[in-house]
């Protein structure tokens, strides 16, 4: 007799945890036009139910890539994340943040009063810091230790195509440098002078325009990625330091370096660091150098969504979105100084290019928002990139809508949502442009 009450106490300390979980839970749609909901997170398991398109669940936690659901009817059962399609929280409900408990980092994402994360302002008087800027690197992993990590886990490397993937291109003959053509210009300049045309203010400007928008060859471009990728990141990690979590850093950096090689530009010095803010947004700067915050870190599960955040930003790196920006930059810079006919283009060589490009802008280009395109691509490069390292391209479906269940006013991710298209219209590119089998 004892011992059966001691089992109905259990069985409802047992019903009342699981009502907790579903009045905890967030609300989810069916997205496609039939579900099959399954007894466990298994395409081989028993289905228990099939819902329809726009029928409404309550997500009440996660396992893998599947969704644990109640059904509408009652009972419960498991979906593919892609499956249905989160509601974006409300304001302050933290519905989100009890349904999805990061473990990849010491906790889950807490909604905080006031939360405020790295804004423009921010990234614009940020000074250099040498010292976090050498830990960053003193972190890095190298392809080999990380492909060693990767195949311990199982992960084997596998050809996917990208077509519109950048590749670096050697130059095929010697061109002139940045400075042999900023030469040119000025000789052109003394030859107007010797011959008495002067040099008109509207002629100094035509010229000044001209070379500032003479096209740069691979290794000019190349160099200057590298010379600007640290300026920018040391700037960032002014602004918010390394997060003290050793087992984070390391983490990142395995799985960031092995992500790294699977990409068109393996031997960027890729380097990979977790900072400390509460916000959820991840940085790529130019020339391999990726951060993601914390808050970002603590709503991931494992490190194949670890994987899928680095592949987005990885894309902006590889195409160059960024520094491609820092070049219209400097080109709309040059007309806008011979518009007021007081120009002052040109530079020296990469290095002094880029100190002078941050003394005026700092890292504010991390807060700048790229074409909605570069984004779209970002995340469908992601795909590939995780197929490419043996992971399931669903991670990235799957912290996109983590990201959804915190909501579209969340202070977590208010400058994130400055810079990047709605996350529900990104989901749905992902749908145009699935993975066979998805």
């Amino acid at each position: 007799m004892q011992h059966r009450f001691h089992q109905l106490i259990v069985s409802f300390a047992f019903a009342v945890c699981c009502a907790a979980a579903i009045a905890a839970g967030q609300t989810a749609t069916v997205h496609k036009a039939s579900v099959d909901v399954h007894a466990a997170a298994d395409l081989k398991s028993p289905t228990v139910a099939t819902l329809k398109q726009n029928e409404q669940v309550s997500v009440a936690g996660q396992q893998g890539l599947w969704f644990q659901v109640t059904l509408p009817a009652g009972g419960n059962g498991f979906v593919r994340v892609n499956d249905v399609r989160m509601q974006y929280a409300k304001t302050g409900s933290g519905s989100g943040n009890a349904v999805f408990t990061g473990k990849a980092g010491k906790g889950r994402v807490s909604e905080t009063a006031g939360v405020r994360g790295i804004d423009e302002s921010d990234l614009k008087t940020a000074g250099y810091d040498g010292a976090q800027f050498a830990q960053l690197e003193a972190d890095r992993v190298s392809p080999d230790a990380a492909a060693s990590d990767a195949q311990s886990n199982g992960l084997q490397a596998k050809q996917v195509p990208y077509p519109t993937e950048f590749k670096p291109v050697a130059d095929a003959a010697p061109k002139a440098t940045q400075a042999e053509k900023r030469g040119g210009m000025s000789l052109a300049r003394g030859l107007l002078s010797s011959i008495g045309i002067g040099a008109p203010a509207p002629a100094n400007s035509a010229m000044d325009v001209a070379e500032a928008a003479q096209g740069k060859s691979e290794t000019e471009q190349a160099a200057e990625e590298a010379a600007l990728g640290p300026e920018i990141a040391g700037r960032v990690l002014g602004a918010a330091p390394l997060w003290a979590d050793a087992e984070a850093q390391a983490r990142v950096n395995r799985v960031g370096r092995w992500m790294a090689s699977q990409t068109s530009r393996p031997d960027l010095p890729w380097s990979f660091g977790v900072i400390d803010t509460p916000e959820i947004n991840a940085f790529a700067a130019p020339g391999g150098y990726i951060l993601i915050t914390r808050g970002m870190y603590e709503l991931l599960a494992d490190d194949e969504e670890v994987a899928a955040v680095i592949g987005h930003e990885l894309t902006h790196i590889v195409q160059r979105d960024h520094y491609n920006v820092i070049k219209k930059q400097e080109t709309q810079g040059a007309l806008t100084d011979a518009a007021s006919s007081n120009v002052a283009v040109g530079g020296g060589v990469a290095g002094s290019m880029a100190k002078e490009y941050v003394a005026k802008h700092g890292a504010t280009i991390m807060a700048t928002s790229l074409d909605r395109g570069a984004e779209y691509n970002a995340d469908q490069a992601a795909q590939i990139y995780l197929a490419r390292a043996g992971y399931d391209p669903l991670a990235l479906y799957a912290v996109l809508q983590k990201m959804m269940a915190v909501g579209s006013s969340s202070g977590n991710l208010a400058q994130l949502y400055k810079t990047h298209p709605p996350l529900d219209e990104r989901l749905d590119r992902l749908d145009q442009g699935r993975f066979a089998g998805q």
